[in-house]
């Protein structure tokens, strides 16, 4: 069912106003000043552009919305800082699975303030691709793993056959268990 709403005098003021209007948001999302004092002196600035004032109803209105979408933004600023740091090329894959997470989450979260069944289609689709990037996100690790692997090996059996030739008796297989501890960390 689609949201019928009807125009606020707000929305309805002239294109000479609209500096003012955006001066009070401006003035709200500062948060120095009550929305009283910040609502009596745009509707003085409208007196003089021969505007009516804005109901105190209408402007509290706009300014929970307006409060809402500025808390939102400041929460997925702290998200993403705090994954920032964590965001390298060797974590990709793993990252992507959190980034992932973090926009189910948000999509969830759409859902319960979707208007119409079209609303909840559209983000169930979202849904359904972030979960496949997470897929081929994950496949695409394991292919680079074992593309690693192969190479590795590669590099052990070609360093091996030179250090044969050389004089030098090694065994590849020890050479390569040896480099796999190292890489895991272990002693």
């Amino acid at each position: 069912m689609i949201e019928r709403r009807v125009l606020s005098s707000l929305d309805q003021l002239p294109e000479d106003c609209q500096d003012d209007v955006i001066w009070a948001l401006g003035q709200l999302n500062e948060r120095l000043r009550t929305q009283a004092d910040i609502l009596f002196e745009l509707n003085d600035r409208l007196a003089v552009k021969g505007q009516g004032p804005i109901s105190r109803s209408t402007f509290s209105r706009r300014s929970v919305r307006l409060k809402r979408r500025a808390d939102r933004l400041a929460e997925r600023d702290h998200i993403y800082a705090g994954i920032k740091d964590k965001i390298t090329p060797d974590k990709m894959g793993d990252q992507d699975i959190v980034l992932g997470e973090l926009l189910k989450a948000l999509i969830d979260e759409m859902i319960d303030d979707a208007k119409t069944a079209e609303d909840v289609k559209e983000l169930a689709s979202a849904f359904r691709q972030t979960v496949s990037a997470q897929h081929v996100s994950a496949s695409l690790k394991v292919k680079a793993e074992a593309a690693a692997e192969k190479k590795l090996e590669k590099a052990v059996s070609t360093a091996s056959g030179e250090l044969e030739k050389a004089g030098h008796k090694v065994d590849a297989a020890e050479v390569l268990e040896l480099i796999r501890r190292a890489y895991r960390g272990e002693s």
